[in-house]
């Protein structure tokens, strides 16, 4: 097949949009700007936004559908899309066509992940050969979350969260509850109590089991269903808040367990079973 055919028919793909869990979150101080320097660790789970694009010849941005109470100029992937071509001068167009499986306002990186997709796959797919680097840097602009989902491998992070080493982490398995309630992350790092002087650990300490969220008390108190989901899924195994939440997950050593768990939980709570990854599905699209 040539090079054009190959690239044509990438065009008709659905590319995925993973999410993430963190699976600790210390708030180790903060800059004269008011960010939070934190240290966290992303893992990749594969629950997975579906993402397809459309060439235009109009070199207009648009989307299939738009999100509830999202302005499409104001959507992640618009935006990401705008934000190439205005990096680059590129003056072709696309349709962007989201299928939406992650639950929005969750923490699970679902709108950061959908922006990062179409930066990686906007910039292969438009031959405009910036680096991962580079891409990284553009999706920060978005959000603090999106460049790990550019850097495609589980990640140790500092600074805001954007400094990034990578991290081999089991892949166990997962049970993810939302609960029924959207967390106000602003609201969260605002909050006059929350710990702001956590010390800082290194890799070592979090692999031997040091992987507390400093977020945890304040979301508990501020969204009550937090905490009754935490309390319902730790009957099976101990229940954790991945960033501010919404969503609370558990980890499984075995498919089977957390099957058992999510059969049990699902006529409550919104319920996932999801499987950990250390690298990106996005970049296994990619490559094929």
């Amino acid at each position: 097949m040539s090079d054009i055919a190959i690239l044509a028919s990438k065009w008709e793909m659905r590319w995925p949009a993973p999410a993430k869990l963190n699976l600790m979150l210390r708030i180790v101080g903060r800059r004269t700007d008011g960010y939070h320097l934190l240290q966290t660790v992303f893992h990749f789970v594969d629950l997975c936004d579906w993402i397809i694009f459309t060439p235009r010849s109009d070199g207009e941005v648009r989307l299939k559908n738009t999100l509830p109470d999202v302005a499409e100029e104001e959507d992640l992937t618009v935006r990401a899309a705008k934000l190439l071509k205005n990096e680059t001068g590129f003056t072709g167009g696309v349709t962007i066509d989201v299928e939406k499986n992650l639950p929005m306002g969750g923490g699970l990186g679902g709108g950061s992940s959908d922006a990062a997709t179409t930066l990686v796959v906007l910039n292969h797919l438009w031959e405009l050969g910036l680096s991962k680097e580079k891409l990284m840097q553009l999706g920060l602009q978005l959000g603090a979350d999106v460049p790990v989902f550019v850097f495609g491998k589980s990640a140790w992070a500092e600074g805001v969260g954007e400094v990034l080493s990578e991290i081999t982490i089991p892949e166990s398995w997962y049970v993810i509850l939302k609960p029924d309630c959207h967390v106000n992350t602003r609201e969260i790092f605002i909050s006059k109590d929350l710990t702001r002087d956590s010390k800082s650990i290194n890799i070592s300490d979090f692999l031997a089991g040091q992987y507390n969220n400093d977020c945890l008390g304040i979301v508990r108190k501020l969204y009550p269903s937090v905490g009754v989901s935490l309390r319902d899924l730790s009957e099976f195994s101990e229940g954790r808040l991945t960033g501010t939440g919404a969503c609370v997950f558990a980890q499984f050593e075995s498919e089977a367990k957390a099957a058992e768990a999510c059969l049990a939980l699902k006529d409550k709570w919104q319920v996932y079973l999801a499987k950990g990854l250390n690298s990106s599905p996005l970049y296994l699209s990619l490559n094929e």
